[in-house]
């Protein structure tokens, strides 16, 4: 388990050396969202234990943990490595769930943000950033009190997350009004909107190309947005229906899209931003996770499964399915390797469902 962390620190490490001290601008060209004079420092370790566990069960399950509130759909999660803490969005429970991974227990469950989608936690400024649909905000909650500080209003329906370090603004995908909303991370401020021109899916950054990227999935793009000038860059086509979901794994510079309209699973080179491969999931994918450890991603389907691929030179291979009623959340601790899968309604009650995969 320690050779394991110590591999996933080693990769994060290896990205932020090998980029500049500080980039005036988002980088993504209309062919490439990698600079020219970009490479990881160290190759990347592929400890031979995991090899041995990739084609048995993909997932085992560690404990079930009761969750408050009543038997209704869960939203997005935001582990925060330097606690442990695992801010989990209880959409219609209309509440924040904070739970502590090194003790297994639940340490509070906030009422008070009806509609809870997205959530992301900022631990260098000690803020946990929870998208409120219905009412149209973004709630900012102070992580050391756990008591609402701030509330940003203009988004309609506002959805998935994202930070830009270097500027300290919050970039929020309001998906019905078809913008980025930008928030100051300082002063809890709202800067503006960034127009995408269609509805947005998810929001995330990539520290390489120093850009923010969100998908527009009623236009079957990505757009890249540079966070200092807040302007689109450039957009790329993507070969789906609807992409909503994704995430980014810098150091391989990959992207993992998944798409809502015809359950498919892209995986993007961010270097000449082409699609590499187009995978079948099951219905209804949404959120991702990936483990740079293990070298697994997870996708959450709400039609009831959690697919398993492990990531090997650039390529997907699928490890199985965890099959789980409306498994449409997922978040994965990269020092434990556990999975956490928060599940709506097990026999009338919410629970977070702990899995691992075998013999870890």
């Amino acid at each position: 388990m320690k050779r394991l962390s110590l591999a996933s620190a080693c990769a994060f490490v290896s990205i932020a050396g090998a980029l500049p001290a500080q980039r005036a601008s988002c980088a993504a060209t209309g062919t490439s969202m990698t600079p020219a004079a970009w490479a990881p420092s160290t190759p990347l370790a592929t400890p031979a234990r995991e090899r041995s566990l990739a084609h048995i069960a993909p997932l085992v399950i560690v404990a079930d943990v009761p969750l408050p509130g009543p038997p209704k759909r869960f939203d997005y999660q935001s582990f925060d490595s330097t606690t442990g803490r695992l801010y989990i969005s209880h959409m219609r429970g209309d509440r924040l769930d904070v739970f502590d991974t090194r003790s297994g227990k639940l340490l509070a469950s906030l009422e008070g943000f009806p509609g809870a989608t997205g959530v992301w936690v900022v631990p260098e400024l000690h803020k946990v950033y929870v998208s409120v649909t219905d009412r149209h905000q973004v709630a900012i909650v102070d992580d050391r009190t756990l008591k609402t500080l701030a509330s940003v209003s203009g988004a309609d329906f506002p959805d998935g997350i994202a930070y830009a370090p270097d500027e300290r603004r919050i970039f929020v995908s309001d998906e019905h009004g078809g913008a980025d909303l930008v928030i100051d991370g300082a002063t809890d401020a709202r800067i503006g909107l960034v127009p995408l021109g269609g509805e947005a899916g998810n929001t995330h950054y990539d520290r390489v190309s120093h850009c923010m990227l969100v998908a527009v999935q009623t236009r079957n793009e990505l757009a890249a947005i540079d966070p200092r000038t807040r302007r689109i860059v450039t957009r790329y086509a993507m070969s789906c229906e609807n992409p909503h979901g994704f995430l980014i794994d810098e150091r391989e510079r990959l992207a993992f899209i998944t798409c809502e309209g015809d359950a498919t699973l892209l995986v993007v080179d961010l270097r000449t931003m082409r699609t590499t491969a187009s995978l079948k999931i099951p219905a209804d994918p949404d959120v991702l996770a990936f483990d740079a450890g293990l070298r697994r991603l997870y996708v959450a389907c709400e039609s009831g499964a959690l697919a398993v691929f492990e990531e090997r030179d650039a390529k997907l291979t699928p490890l199985g399915e965890y099959r789980a009623p409306h498994a449409h959340t997922v978040a994965v601790d990269p020092r434990t390797h556990r999975v956490y899968l928060p599940l709506q309604d097990i026999d009338g009650k919410p629970l977070l469902r702990i899995l691992a995969p075998p013999a870890m």
